[in-house]
């Protein structure tokens, strides 16, 4: 598990979206001084089109681009269900754009000129959060695979189960002998490779917080 964090955490990559191609020229080479990739892009557009959701990472972004503003790409993301962590920089910011940014998922606005080792440490933030969000979607497919091996009999058995109903308590709702109930557990259990009723029922409660936009991705 080391070995492939370790992996994750080279393949991260700082996405920078201003139309200043100074400033795009001065973060990159910040951002590459500490060991990271770096892709920039002048328009809001270019970035969409050639974003992979697979790469870690996430987006430093200005608010007023030509044609598509930051706000409006930050709106698009969602759109399409893509939670890359976005750091919000601007020299024109406001409160209500500020608001908006922070609505839209931003982890923070920041307004120029801002401190390299500021920018740095949320860029670092934001690099760990996407790692771990993507971690967790994978672990949530995995259930979501071992919930799809249930027969529809024993999907209805394992609500029960998690409600906290005993193997009788089901067996007298559902007009079942109790031996055909510890049989559906048994198998519950087994597919769903849950060692306590405990874990199954957290494995459950992460599977329904799966948001829908990702249940099919």
């Amino acid at each position: 598990m080391l070995s492939e964090n370790m992996t994750i955490q080279q393949e991260a990559t700082v996405f920078v979206v201003d139309d200043d191609p100074a400033i795009r020229k001065s973060l990159r080479w910040l951002i590459e001084s500490v060991g990271l990739k770096v892709q920039t892009h002048e328009l809001a557009s270019e970035f969409l089109e050639s974003y992979s959701p697979e790469i870690p990472g996430c987006l430093v972004l200005d608010i007023r681009i030509p044609g598509m503003s930051g706000l409006e790409l930050q709106e698009k993301l969602r759109e399409r269900g893509y939670d890359i962590p976005v750091i919000i920089v601007s020299g024109y910011g406001d409160v209500p754009m500020a608001v908006r940014a922070m609505k839209a998922g931003a982890i923070d606005f920041l307004e120029k000129p801002v401190s390299d080792q500021v920018l740095l440490d949320y860029i670092q933030k934001g690099i760990e959060t996407d790692i771990k969000n993507k971690q967790n979607r994978i672990q949530n497919q995995d259930l979501m695979e071992r919930k799809e091996l249930l027969t529809r009999r024993e999907r209805e058995v394992m609500e029960y189960v998690v409600a906290g109903f005993s193997s009788r308590e089901i067996a007298g709702t559902l007009n079942v002998s109790f031996k055909t109930v510890e049989a559906h557990r048994a198998k519950i259990m087994k597919k769903m490779q849950a060692k306590s009723v405990p874990k199954l029922i957290q494995m459950d409660l992460q599977i329904k917080d799966v948001p829908e936009y990702n249940r099919n991705q």
